[in-house]
């Protein structure tokens, strides 16, 4: 275990903040003063100037560091890399956006000091999100409760914080896909939540899309259970007897008559065989492409840039 004097590591994922990500950086550092804290920046390959500004602002700013990735690699990612590189006792994420005020920072801290927890999430009277994230937040819960054994009544936020020694485990994993409340429900269940304020995007709009929430269930599905390959099994010997006791049926037919229609024995056994081999192919190809890609040696993030190395 890492030996640390830094109470607390503040990671911020950043991607197209130039608008605010200086404004954030200022409010936590009047927010946590009373606190040993530093604040651990990854630009996720923005396409404005974000970069310049977080360089300018570890520059000034002693416990600031600034890691900057070659390409964009996702959220998870980003908080990957910034787990990595964190000193803290504890971390805590939170986005640039400002839809979760900085100053909330210390009641997840003291909330997990004094209940001893090794991870507190956050949840909120009343959200903020836009309407397709809030559909797809309830799904992702929905599914992590049944594949990840997830409380039914916890909220998955990204805004959290994380012990020490909980993070030292979760950066053992080296796959390109990283989920970290997947991860974190592998590790702990020694976990609390704190109902904190949750207010309207200041700039622009969510960088959470469609397609991205989509990419996130599927790499819970895929990635973090093997439930999936298990409901094809009672589905297969389902459609196995059905099929059974259907050609069953077709060779009565063809005993005591009429005589079955040769196209509609041919049709059923095509339609019943292909739609198993489609089926199972899918799923299988999901399984086999994302080990493949597991196995490949595919890096989480490449750092272009850090204030620390370049310090």
């Amino acid at each position: 275990m890492i030996m640390t004097e830094t109470r607390l590591s503040v990671i911020i994922p950043v991607y197209n903040s130039a608008t605010t990500i200086k404004q954030l950086v200022e409010r936590l550092q009047l927010a946590l003063k009373e606190i040993s804290f530093e604040i651990v920046m990854v630009n996720d390959n923005s396409r404005d100037h974000s970069e310049s500004i977080c360089k300018q602002l570890a520059s000034l700013y002693n416990n600031v560091h600034f890691i900057s990735l070659r390409r964009n690699y996702g959220e998870f990612n980003a908080v990957m890399c910034g787990l990595n590189w964190a000193r803290g006792t504890y971390c805590v994420m939170i986005d640039d956006d400002f839809q979760n005020p900085p100053e909330e920072i210390v009641k997840l801290l003291n909330t997990a000091e004094n209940g001893s927890y090794d991870v507190v999430y956050t949840y909120y009277a009343k959200k903020q999100h836009a309407t397709h994230r809030n559909l797809g937040s309830k799904l992702v819960n929905w599914i992590t409760s049944y594949l990840l054994n997830k409380p039914k009544d916890l909220y998955l936020s990204s805004f959290k914080l994380i012990c020490r020694e909980v993070v030292q485990e979760i950066i053992k994993y080296q796959g390109p896909y990283p989920y970290i409340d997947g991860l974190i429900f592998r590790i702990t269940n020694n976990i609390g939540k704190v109902q904190v304020s949750h207010q309207k995007r200041e700039e622009g709009s969510s960088n959470y899309t469609w397609r991205k929430l989509i990419s996130l269930f599927l790499n819970i599905l895929f990635c973090y259970s093997s439930l999936p390959i298990r409901l094809f099994m009672p589905i297969g010997l389902g459609l196995f007897t059905l099929g059974f006791f259907l050609l069953l049926f077709l060779v009565g037919q063809w005993v005591i008559g009429p005589d079955p229609k040769g196209w509609q024995v041919v049709t059923a056994t095509f339609i019943f065989i292909g739609g198993i081999q489609c089926t199972l192919l899918s799923v299988l190809g999901e399984y086999i492409g994302k080990s493949f890609m597991a196995q490949s040696g595919q890096p989480q993030y490449v750092i272009k840039y850090n204030s620390r190395q370049e310090g």
